[in-house]
């Protein structure tokens, strides 16, 4: 099922308006809707499911990092007027969701990583290789997936021209910089949010000791390692990881109304 990009005042998402609960999914750097849909399609009628555009190629360049693309979160979860979210995250989107639920944390019921970048993350390094390089783009993308099929050629060509086009190249090594500078390590302890944490054993970008080490720091957090997976779980065992997200969804939603109510 294919769904419309809106665009609202200086915001662009999609929005299934599905269910009561809201679902808020963050793309990473090479993100983009298509990396969802598995999940969009799964979740579309029983969640409002919503994915907002990060604006890392449209945002001023003194505002391009991080913390600038937490604020444009921020603000998008208050135009749309949302109480409160499910925030789930994959590499950079994490890192995003991480820093969010930091800073609002009465906003958020439940935060759900994948892949996730904030304590350690082996990208592409400082730099991009010589242009035109498609061979050297088309491998790097592969190792993203356990599975080097996954990545589909249609995939490689936007990634090939996200690194081609100089602007977008130079936006995309600053954010990156932005989340290395930007280590979480001495703030996970103050999430109090219950934290599913959906990792692939194979994945090259946040190997599986940085799942681990998210376990480790964050108090209310469950680990599930999918084998045969790398960087992007949710796209590369689609139907496994539905289900411990369904799950967890349901677990976080049952505890809060027993906290609510007292009727278990």
């Amino acid at each position: 099922m294919r769904y419309e990009i809106k665009q609202d005042d200086r915001f662009k998402y999609i929005e299934t308006e599905g269910g009561k609960e809201n679902l808020l999914l963050l793309h990473g750097l090479f993100g983009a809707l298509s990396n969802f849909e598995g999940i969009i399609n799964r979740f579309s009628k029983a969640y409002n499911v919503i994915v907002p555009l990060l604006p890392i190629f449209e945002l001023p360049i003194r505002k391009l990092s991080v913390t600038g693309l937490v604020d444009h979160v921020a603000d998008f979860v208050n135009y749309k007027g949302y109480e409160q979210i499910h925030v789930l995250g994959n590499s950079l989107g994490g890192h995003i969701a991480l820093l969010y639920t930091l800073n609002y944390p009465e906003k958020v019921r439940s935060v759900i990583l994948t892949g996730s970048s904030g304590l350690f993350e082996s990208a592409m390094g400082s730099s991009f290789p010589k242009r035109g390089d498609y061979e050297f783009i088309k491998k790097k993308t592969q190792s993203t997936f356990y599975d080097p099929n996954v990545a589909s050629k249609e995939l490689i060509d936007e990634v090939f021209d996200t690194v081609n086009d100089r602007n977008k190249a130079i936006r995309i090594i600053a954010t990156a910089k932005s989340a290395v500078r930007h280590n979480l390590g001495d703030k996970l302890h103050q999430i109090t949010a219950p934290v599913l944490l959906v990792w692939g054993k194979d994945d090259q970008i946040t190997p599986p000791f940085v799942g681990e080490q998210f376990h480790q720091l964050i108090a209310n957090s469950k680990l599930v390692f999918l084998d045969h997976c790398g960087h992007a779980p949710m796209m590369e065992h689609e139907d496994v990881f539905n289900e411990h997200l369904a799950a967890f969804l349901l677990e976080t939603t049952h505890a809060a109304e027993v906290a609510a109510t007292g009727k278990v």
